[in-house]
């Protein structure tokens, strides 16, 4: 039977978990506080995140990394993106030799502008091989609801893609695989970002032509500055790409969007981080990403706004006349 360690129990992390159980996995969830532990174990439900959901019998909880990651073909990885470095540099030594380490994580790190698989290989030192990503239009709790989804498995090596895919494909979860690693992580960095950007259109009161604009705009950031670091471009057209940008960018249940509605309707940052329970991950991240973005020339006016807006205090009718009133030029470019 294949063994799966999860480290970390936010909406994500346990509903992945449940992917894996029903695809037949053997899971063990690493949480800090034994409390919640407790409530995996005896009571079947991650009372924090996933109230009523009930957690398949193959799914049970330890507060111990060493527990949780002995014997782990795969090891997932689904905690915050700006945590993950210190996290890992934790865990790397408890870490079975040959395991495939998974990102779940949709993030830029502030201040390396790396992606997550690279911080994975630097402190885990791990060859590229041994790194997957999964990545799509997965919303928590539809997934936990087991509601019909698709998503990617990203590796280098394209037998360690269909490992991992093999080990999450159920009847409701539908895993595709890719090689461009690259293209599927910035894919779903960005769209954090530009879900962000749709939230606050949302919360100015602002239309569909406006949203939909912005979706499209947003993927063609997200495209040229994907091209400028080596992905394919047709990986932006596909689920990593279009599809979790949409799902992002309109779903009531994306963080993001939220995030992003509430300051549009005039919340400040710090309020607007008070009443989120959860980390939304295009905060941070919108400013690693515009750092990315300039170290390869690349010209991303939406995330510059993004960043503008959460971190500079910017009024988003500002911002919005600002971009509207940029020199019109082909929409190819």
């Amino acid at each position: 039977m294949t063994r799966c360690a999860v480290f970390g129990t936010g909406s994500w992390g346990t509903a992945f978990a449940m992917v894996l159980a029903d695809a037949g996995c053997e899971v063990t969830l690493w949480a800090r506080r034994a409390a919640l532990v407790d409530a995996i174990n005896t009571g079947r439900t991650n009372p924090d995140y996933l109230p009523g959901v009930e957690l398949p019998e193959g799914v049970r909880a330890t507060t111990d990394p060493a527990e949780a990651a002995r014997g782990a073909d795969f090891t997932v990885l689904t905690v915050p993106s700006q945590t993950l470095r210190a996290n890992l540099a934790e865990w790397a030594p408890l870490l079975p030799p040959d395991t495939v380490l998974v990102s779940l994580m949709k993030g830029v790190e502030l201040g390396t502008a790396k992606r997550m698989s690279e911080v994975i290989e630097e402190v885990a030192k791990v060859p590229a091989e041994r790194v997957a990503v999964l990545t799509g239009p997965n919303l928590a709790k539809e997934v936990a609801a087991r509601q019909p989804a698709a998503a990617v498995v990203a590796c280098v090596d394209e037998d360690v893609a269909r490992r991992l895919q093999a080990a999450c494909h159920t009847p409701y979860f539908r895993p595709y695989t890719n090689t461009d690693v690259v293209g599927c992580e910035l894919g779903g960095a960005v769209k954090n970002v530009i879900a962000l950007a749709v939230g606050i259109a949302t919360g100015m009161g602002l239309g569909d032509n406006a949203k939909a604009s912005l979706i499209t705009r947003g993927l063609a950031e997200t495209t040229r500055l994907g091209l400028a670091m080596g992905a394919d471009a047709h990986t932006f057209a596909g689920l990593a790409g279009m599809g979790d940008l949409v799902a992002t960018c309109s779903s009531p249940l994306s963080r993001n969007n939220t995030f992003g509605t509430n300051l549009g309707r005039g919340m400040s940052l710090a309020e607007t981080i008070a009443v989120t329970k959860q980390t939304a991950e295009g905060v941070k991240s919108c400013e690693s990403v515009l750092d990315l973005a300039r170290r390869h020339g690349v010209d991303m006016p939406l995330t510059e706004t993004v960043v503008e807006i959460v971190h500079e205090g910017k009024p988003p009718l500002v911002a919005l006349k600002q971009l509207m009133s940029r020199s019109a030029k082909p929409e190819r470019h």
